[in-house]
């Protein structure tokens, strides 16, 4: 037969059974990992980070949105407290301040060292603890009356424009003076205290329905300044949650998007590789069909001259024999020579009209030992030898003597591979419900480079051949729905994983 090119395996060459699966991989198809390995579909990766842009940009949005809805909202809470604030500050002045003093004194003169301590009490008791650092009353010209700091009062203080416009207007309006800006404030962890404050003017009012006025005189202009710092951390806090939030949400949706989108590329790919698969091989078998029916017109015509000179040569050369003829020798060979042709043309008959097999239960073992049997006198020949070890039920559905076929030509080709001894390793078992078969030879194994075309018609780097040896022996296994992957061991030598079909 045909072939080192026809025996290949790989694994290694631990003769237990129970290794069969760890001591090689059966060999992949060349296109199977290349989904894995591949870099990912250029639309895929235009697909991901467009989805992720746009899933990042719409939480930034949301995010961005929701934050300043809860600043304005913190902003007009704290106006609206401001002003209740100014209107309490106002009431608790007319009540306890001026009336009193009108009343005691006649009329109100702050130089009067008991009506100013009179009113800083007043004021003091009134803001505190509600984070007032500067408290002050304005006469019409915008002189301070009163302050907190007593060193202002008398001086004409720098909201001239603010005191006239309220006295005009006679409502209250407010302002957030920020020493630090918003954008540098989400990145820190802390602001110092004042570094946002609300400004707010009021019009302190004589109240009518405590006087006999028949309306509310403005009687000078409140001005004063709260520390909004620890709500306004409050509301920073709250921003940065839901920033991070959003972040984390669209970086967990990115990658549940990428993850699907990759699956449905790996899935993909595998299905376009799997009809180029096919198609190369309808290819292939197109053109294997054409030459096989080529090759079956001019075997079919070559072989009964050829049984005619295989008999006639066979006969004289029983002749010459028994006279001593001098061409015995030349004799001889003629015969074998017609021999090997006539093995020639039915291995060509074989490959271009394949027996159809006849599925019947099989004991494979049996089938090795026969094979391992008629190989002996080989073996000694050649000087090597062949371990089996089988293990567990080795039964299988299939044609006896095709199987018989197959493995003979795996175990000749091993044979012929060993120039000077070496040892052909036979190993069965099953496992996970799938008969597993392996043979190994130590011979040098295949030709890297050849690794994938060895089992094609008609290649063979063997001087003598066709090249048919290991295309019959798949041609029998795939017609019985039998799995062989070739692949050299580690330690040297071919190997040839059999797989059977669950049954």
């Amino acid at each position: 037969m045909n072939a080192r090119i026809g025996a290949a395996r790989g694994g290694g060459t631990s003769p237990s059974a129970s290794g069969l699966a760890g001591a090689g991989k059966p060999r992949v198809h060349p296109l199977a990992n290349q989904n894995e390995t591949g870099r990912p579909l250029q639309f895929v990766r235009v697909i991901s980070w467009s989805l992720f842009a746009i899933i990042l940009g719409f939480s930034l949005l949301l995010s961005i949105f929701i934050s300043k809805y809860a600043e304005r909202t913190l902003l007009e809470k704290q106006e609206e407290f401001g002003l209740l604030l100014a209107e309490n500050v106002s009431h608790q002045v007319f009540t306890r301040f001026v009336m009193p003093t009108v009343m005691r004194y006649g009329g109100i003169s702050l130089r009067h060292p008991e009506q100013a301590s009179t009113l800083d009490e007043v004021v003091r008791s009134t803001v505190h603890s509600f984070h007032v650092t500067s408290l002050r009353i304005y006469d019409a010209k915008g002189v301070i009356t009163y302050s907190l700091n007593k060193a202002e009062v008398g001086q004409v203080g720098n909201a001239l424009y603010m005191v006239t416009r309220t006295w005009e207007s006679a409502d209250f309006s407010s302002e957030i003076v920020a020493k630090v800006s918003k954008m540098a404030s989400l990145f820190r962890y802390q602001l110092k205290p004042g570094s946002l404050k609300l400004r707010a003017f009021y019009p302190l009012r004589a109240e009518r329905s405590l006087t006999d006025v028949s309306e509310n005189p403005i009687m000078g202009i409140l001005e004063f300044e709260q520390d909004i710092t620890s709500d306004f951390m409050a509301m920073l806090n709250f921003e940065r949650l839901v920033i991070t939030f959003s972040l984390v949400t669209s970086m967990v949706l990115f990658f549940l998007v990428l993850v699907i989108l990759r699956r449905a590329e790996r899935i993909s790919n595998r299905q376009f590789e799997e009809k180029q698969r096919l198609m190369a091989e309808l290819r292939q078998q197109e053109k294997l069909a054409g030459m096989g029916r080529m090759v079956a017109g001019v075997a079919h015509e070559i072989r009964n001259p050829l049984g005619i000179i295989c008999s006639s040569s066979e006969l004289v050369l029983k002749k010459a024999e028994k006279e001593n003829s001098s061409h015995t020798r030349i004799l001889r060979a003629l015969n074998e020579e017609a021999k090997r042709l006539t093995r020639t043309v039915a291995e060509f008959l074989d490959y271009a009209r394949p027996k159809q097999p006849v599925m019947h239960d099989v004991d494979v073992a049996r089938l090795l030992d026969q094979v391992a049997v008629f190989m002996e006198p080989e073996c000694e020949k050649l000087g090597v030898t062949i371990e089996r070890e089988f293990s567990g039920d080795l039964s299988a559905k299939g044609d006896k003597d095709l199987l018989y076929r197959a493995f003979y030509n795996l175990v000749a080709n091993a044979l012929q591979a060993m120039e000077g001894g070496g040892k052909v390793f036979i190993r069965a078992a099953t496992e996970e419900g799938r008969l597993h078969v392996v043979v190994e030879d130590t011979g040098p194994g295949f030709p890297p480079e050849h690794l994938d075309e060895v089992r094609d018609p008609f290649f063979t780097t063997k001087d003598a051949g066709t090249g048919l040896g290991l295309a019959l022996v798949s041609t029998i296994f795939e017609s019985h729905g039998v799995e062989m992957h070739l692949s050299n061991a580690d330690e040297g030598g071919a190997r040839v994983d059999i797989i059977f079909p669950q049954r």
